[in-house]
Order: structure tokens, then sequence, then C-alpha cells
């Protein structure tokens, strides 16, 4: 029963804020300055998650050439800026991490 109600407060909370927003868009604009600020969100919430996810696999900063984690993520960047190419990038990243997890020790 606990769940039930909290699934049903986690919706009424989502819908709603979701809900206002939406109801409300149309009826008011952005400033310039905030409209062009918001397009860099959805890149700093991507570094924001990968960054961490990259650099402390373990809690705890690893730079290291045994690092999997970093090397891939260097080996798409560098795929991703020569193709320009998304499915090709994570392809081959994910392949090159597979390989460097089997390949290399620790």
């Amino acid at each position: 029963m606990n769940e039930l109600l909290l699934i049903a407060g986690m919706f009424i909370v989502t819908f709603g804020v979701r809900y206002i927003l939406w109801g409300s868009a149309g009826r008011f604009r952005f400033p310039p300055w905030l409209s062009d600020a918001l397009g860099f969100v959805p890149a700093a919430v991507l570094t924001a998650i990968i960054v961490p996810a990259v650099l402390m696999p373990q809690g705890e900063l690893w730079l290291s050439a045994a690092n999997p984690y970093m090397l891939a993520a260097m080996a798409s960047l560098v795929i991703s800026l020569w193709k320009n190419n998304l499915l090709l990038t994570i392809v081959f990243g994910m392949t090159v991490f597979m390989l460097l997890r089997v390949l290399l020790p620790g």
C-alpha cells in the first residue's frame, strides 16, 4: 500500500509541475538572453553526468592509462570529431571500452 501511495504522490508532483508549464506555454516569452542560455543546459547536464563517470568510475579520481572509461571516452571524442556520426561514435566507443575492459588489468 505504501508503494502505491508513493507512486501516486510522485505522479501528482511530476504531472503538476509539467502541466503548469505546459498549460502556460505560449503565454509568455523568455528574454533573449535567457533563451540563449537555456541552449547550453543539455550540454552542461550531459557533461555533469559523463565526466564523473569517466574520471571517477569507482568513486575516486582515476587518471591513469589503465582507466578503460577514460581511454574509451577519448577514443569516442576523436571519432566523433573526425566523422561527426553519432551512431558510429557510440558503437566505436562501446567497442573500444569492451576491448579495454578485457585487455587491461584491474
